[in-house]
């Protein structure tokens, strides 16, 4: 290991404990025992990582060490006309998250890849964006060892049959897409929506216009039952279910870009999921053998109809998805995919592993 790196670390949250820090650099620092500080850019840093909330404005000018920017979701998919896409960069500095104004959030993040020594993002779609502004670009998704405590093996029914969503209370909107679907379902079957995931959130820009999940989870599925997001229970809530669903607007660029995650850590725990075809949900699913990605209303009451009837059929998805996971994206290789970005910048963090594809 490389002695006396200085790292400095632009985090999510101040307490380390939003998921794009406990899953991503946070984790890997913390498995290969490096110590890092929160990154001031006044100071001088070996390597900075930078998170999503990083100041573009402030880090994309620094001077002093190698970057290393974690640019997970798909911004530069995003039109060149949408409307929130060109009121993003004034949003961040009227809100302070930009010291200085970038009016173009687009060129913003541009000019921060030009900049960056490294760059870490979550997809194949999402590097052929980057790699006109940066020639080291790598691919590295979530770890959720400290998640997926339980693991799923009794496939039996629950009576009601139950589904199960997990995410951030601010994409509750994805399920309007299958709300028809839900409704007809529950012509011919009981069944429940379990939601896991916080109580409370803001709907602009993470700091503003708080609301209750509860009552926009109601205004989609009136008995939707909610469970607060809790890192020592969640496994547990979600084995407890039937089925994950995972649907999502396929005509929104940024939504469609966004990577395997969730997927994963569901199949972690052994659960049957479907999904919406995204690029990346369809990656997944052909590599587990399996096809259970929609792209209509009509797919989406089939595949759940089908997994609701059959028990083997479920049993099959949980384990194919969960070896898949498990074989492809296990801790190591994640740990190893980290490693070949501080590789590239000429230190060396962990256990030598090749440079992986």
């Amino acid at each position: 290991m490389t002695m006396g790196l200085r790292i400095g670390y632009v985090p999510m949250t101040p307490a380390l404990d939003a998921p794009g820090d406990r899953r991503r650099f946070v984790r890997y620092a913390r498995a290969r025992n490096l110590r890092f500080e929160i990154a001031d850019p006044s100071r001088e840093y070996d390597v900075v990582i930078l998170s999503q909330r990083a100041d573009l404005s402030v880090w994309s000018r620094y001077p002093k060490g190698r970057l290393v920017y974690d640019l997970i979701d798909s911004y530069l998919a995003i039109p060149r006309g949408d409307i929130k896409g060109r009121l993003r960069g004034l949003a961040k500095f009227v809100s302070r998250q930009s010291h200085y104004p970038q009016l173009d959030h687009w060129m913003a993040i541009e000019a921060m890849c030009r900049r960056a020594d490294a760059v870490v993002c979550s997809t194949e779609e999402q590097k052929r964006d980057i790699a006109p502004f940066c020639s080291n670009v790598h691919i590295i998704l979530d770890a959720h060892s400290m998640v997926t405590r339980t693991v799923k093996h009794d496939y039996v029914a629950s009576q009601p049959f139950r589904l199960v969503w997990e995410g951030m209370p601010q994409n509750l909107d994805s399920l309007d897409l299958i709300r028809p679907v839900l409704e007809k379902l529950r012509q011919k079957h009981p069944i429940e929506l379990h939601l896991v995931t916080d109580l409370e959130y803001c709907r602009y820009l993470g700091r503003y216009g708080r609301s209750s999940t509860l009552e926009t989870a109601r205004r989609i599925f009136p008995d939707a039952q909610l469970h607060e997001w809790k890192e020592e229970d969640c496994a547990d809530i979600i084995c407890a279910c039937d089925i994950a669903v995972i649907p999502l607007i396929l005509d929104d660029p940024f939504i469609v870009g966004k990577p395997e995650n969730k997927l994963l850590l569901f199949w972690r725990m052994g659960m049957p999921v479907v999904t919406s075809a995204t690029p990346a949900y369809a990656r997944a699913m052909q590599g587990a053998g399996l096809d259970l990605t929609c792209s209509d209303k009509e797919q989406w009451l089939s595949t759940l109809e089908r997994l609701l009837a059959d028990e083997a059929v479920r049993r099959d998805a949980g384990c194919r998805g969960k070896d898949y996971a498990d074989h492809e994206f296990g801790e190591d290789r994640l740990l190893a995919r980290w490693d070949a970005v501080f590789a590239s910048l000429g230190f060396t963090c962990g256990a030598q592993a090749p440079m992986l594809p």
